[in-house]
């Protein structure tokens, strides 16, 4: 069951760090131009193009990161580091989750489809990707 939520969190976290490598690599997808994507998945006002190539990259790694780290959650050792970060990147997932339901974070993001988007997408993966951090890091207290 623990390496099921494991692979639950890490599959789409896969996925995300792929198309930011696309993305890195100077990919539109999933529409024609700069300014469309950037509407997409940036959603602030008056955004006109993405940010850079290598910001794009980081990413990537950041987020295959934490899916691995996601996935050695799943193991039985009782190391501090990897409790602490799992339960940081379960609040960070979760913080994000919650922002994009909140007045604050619609101001700061009105641009559709983003908007549109991350009420019914982005905010409630990350929410799941949050809770599937903390229960990854809170069983191995059992």
């Amino acid at each position: 069951m623990i390496a099921g939520i494991a692979s639950l969190v890490f599959v789409p976290l896969l996925a995300i760090a792929m198309i930011h490598v696309m993305w890195a690599f100077g990919s539109t997808w999933p529409t024609h131009d700069q300014k469309n994507l950037a509407r997409t998945v940036l959603g602030y006002r008056d955004v006109e193009r993405m940010p850079s190539r290598l910001l794009s990259a980081l990413v990537a790694v950041f987020t295959l990161t934490a899916g691995i780290w996601a996935l050695s959650l799943s193991g039985t050792e009782q190391d501090p580091v990897l409790v602490g970060g799992g339960i940081l990147l379960g609040l960070i997932f979760l913080a994000r989750g919650i922002a994009g339901y909140t007045s604050w974070w619609r101001n700061l993001t009105p641009q559709e489809p983003f908007a549109t988007f991350d009420k019914k997408f982005y905010a409630p993966l990350c929410i799941g990707i949050g809770l599937g951090f903390l229960f990854l890091t809170f069983w191995r207290f059992q």
